[in-house]
């Protein structure tokens, strides 16, 4: 069975709570359980974790090598400017989406630029809880070739 990793970065585990017009009022956990249920459902565990510490989810990042077969990551913020994030993606080398519920080119302008884009299979965005649902279609299909 592949397994895949999810993977929240900062201020995620506030989701439903912030910024409920930008990010849903669907919970973190509600979004999880959605996500490992469709894992499921297509033949695939599905591993969660959050941190607000670029440090544990580089940590984390790293032992996906040992347990992982592809990742689904949504950073955070780090997804602007954490070099070590992106430097730990690309070390991996495991097939790797990027995901945002919201459409970050339409937001602030530090927002449009992606650092681990470049070391991602993809990146989905705009689409709400839904962007990770696709994703995981997205990391199957990558994980399969």
């Amino acid at each position: 069975m592949k397994r895949i990793l999810l993977v929240h970065g900062p201020n995620l585990n506030l989701t439903g709570i912030r910024e409920p017009g930008i990010y849903g009022r669907n919970s973190l956990a509600a979004i999880n359980e959605e996500v490992v249920q469709k894992c499921a459902r297509l033949g695939m565990e599905c591993n969660v974790f959050q941190s607000n510490s670029e440090g544990e989810i580089i940590d984390r990042l790293h032992a996906a090598m040992d347990d992982c077969d592809g990742i689904i990551i949504n950073a955070g913020a780090y997804t602007h400017y954490s070099y070590a994030i992106r430097d730990a993606i690309s070390a991996v080398r495991l097939p790797t989406v990027e995901v945002h519920m919201s459409n970050v080119h339409a937001r602030e302008e530090f927002r449009h630029h992606s650092v681990i884009a470049p070391v991602c299979a993809g990146t989905i965005a705009g689409f709400g809880k839904e962007s990770y649902l696709l994703a995981v279609d997205a990391v199957k299909a990558l994980v399969e070739e």
